[in-house]
Parts: C-alpha cells; structure tokens; sequence
C-alpha cells in the first residue's frame, strides 16, 4: 500500500502552501502533507516554496527581506481563482508560518506526516535547518522519534550542505535527500562519474553531484526524485533504493503512479492525494 502526501497541501484543489491546501489535504486523508519553509526577515519559519514572491501572491521582493507582519499582507490565493470554505479561512489568513502548518496536521486527530522542505534558492542558509528544529521543538519535537504527538515529520531537500546538517540532528530515517534532473545534458555523466562533473561550474551542478553521492553512500534513508527522472534514469534509481526508501514528486497520473510502484516507489506525493489514491484502488493497485 503506498503513502500518499499533499504536494504542497492539496494544491490542485488550492494555492499551493495555503492554510486551504493544508487543510483539505487533511480532509483528503493524506498520509502526509508536504511543505516548504523559508525563514522571513524576523526569523520566523513561513511555508512558501519560492525564493521570492509574486508567482504565487500580490507580492513582491524576497521573503527572507521581509517581516511576517508584511508577508502576512499579501494575498496567496487570489492568482487560484478557488473559492475558499469559510471554514478555512479568509484571504488573509492563507500564509502559514510552520507552527500553523503543525497547529492544521494535528487538528487531524490522527497519525499524519509532515514533510518539511528547506528550501535553499539563493544559495545555501545554514540558519534555516536549526530554526526549523527550535519551532518544531518548541511544540513538543522528540528529534529520536521524530515525533509531535500524532504528528511525525521528515525533512527534505535538494541542498546537500541542509542534508548533511539534518543528518547530524535526526535519524536517518527522517531525511531525503531530493535530487532533480533539469536535462542539461551533463546529468548522465555525471551519475557515471562524479569526480569529473564535480569540476565543471554552476551551483545546479554542484547540489546534483552532492546529492547524488549522498545517495550512493546511503546516508539519508529516503530519496526524493521527480517522476521524470526515475523514468529516465530507473537502473541508477533501482540501486539506490537497495539501500533507501522514495518519495517521489510529482506524482498526479494514474500511468505515472503504476510505473513507480512497478519500481518499488512506496511514497507518493501528488497534488491530487484523494483522486489519486482512488484511481489505485479502482486499478487495484492501493
């Protein structure tokens, strides 16, 4: 049976990373509910997934050079065009800083998983991982058990340097390191031969061959590829997870998600976390 978490909450049905995505993900009964954190201006730890606002909001500028109080100011899902329940919230309320986001997954009243990205666009911030840690610990955080009551939380990203830092603070079993295939046309060589990709410029470059040979170590215990990449590079994939669980991103077709679980995929995280799982089942396959 494989585990279903809310990219972003359920984001085919709202903004991405708004208190109504998380809350129907919720409703949905997701496994789990995916999100991405950056810290604003005042350090406070804010689920929104690019460096920068403006393709999701009414906003502009980056969000860690501005206050909660200003980012709270904007409006992240009037570009939706969904029309929100009122019992999750108004416009004003749809940013949620991490506190909120673990306030939703435990109103859940049962066991449900966040997966907590760090997010590291413009270049890598090593204050982000232990701000996450002091809020989650703020709450009631057991780093051993990774847990909040009900609540258990993973942490992911695509920035090597942020892996290694959540290595050093939970188990393993908690950690996926995401990797991403942009089809530069170096990719290939350099899953073959890391050592020669490592020379050539470019940060992409970088975290690509990190996180690759992170994962050919065994460190974290999750790998986080995208769909294209597992179908582009399934024999690499295969290896890795003779020794790692996947999660893998973005999952939403029915014939996507039958290939993964062909592969051995048992975590899937996908917009759509209800239709999808009930397209499995009806496929007997979940």
């Amino acid at each position: 049976m494989p585990r279903f978490f809310a990219h972003r909450g359920s984001s085919h049905a709202f903004a991405e990373n708004t208190r109504a995505a998380y809350l129907q993900a919720v409703r949905d009964g997701a496994d789990g509910i995916e999100c991405d954190v950056h810290l604003s201006a005042d350090g406070h730890v804010v689920c929104h997934h690019d460096a920068t606002l403006g393709r999701t909001s009414d906003g502009e500028g980056h969000v860690r050079e501005l206050t909660l109080a200003q980012l709270r100011g904007f409006d992240y899902s009037g570009w939706k065009g969904a029309q929100i329940p009122p019992e999750f919230g108004g416009v004003g309320d749809q940013l949620c800083t991490l506190v909120d986001l673990v306030r939703i997954a435990q109103g859940a009243k049962r066991p449900i998983e966040l997966a907590v990205e760090t997010k590291h666009q413009d270049g890598d911030d090593p204050r982000l991982e232990p701000a996450v840690m002091e809020v989650l610990e703020s709450l009631g955080f057991d780093r051993a058990t990774r847990r909040i009551g009900d609540v258990t939380v993973s942490f992911m990203s695509f920035e090597s340097r942020a892996v290694d830092r959540l290595l050093e603070v939970v188990p393993r079993q908690g950690v996926c390191t995401l990797i991403e295939d942009k089809g530069q046309g170096w990719e290939e060589d350099a899953l073959a031969d890391a050592e020669a990709a490592a020379a050539g410029p470019g940060e992409y470059r970088r975290r690509f061959v990190e996180s690759a040979r992170a994962l050919d170590r065994g460190r974290a215990a999750l790998i986080g590829p995208g769909v294209d990449f597992v179908r582009q590079h399934e024999d690499v994939v295969r290896g890795w997870l003779e020794r790692a669980g996947a999660r893998v991103w973005t999952v939403d077709l029915l014939d996507d998600a039958r290939y993964l679980l062909g592969v051995g995929v048992t975590e899937l995280t996908s917009n759509r976390p209800a239709q999808l799982r009930a397209e499995l089942e009806a496929a007997g396959l979940a």
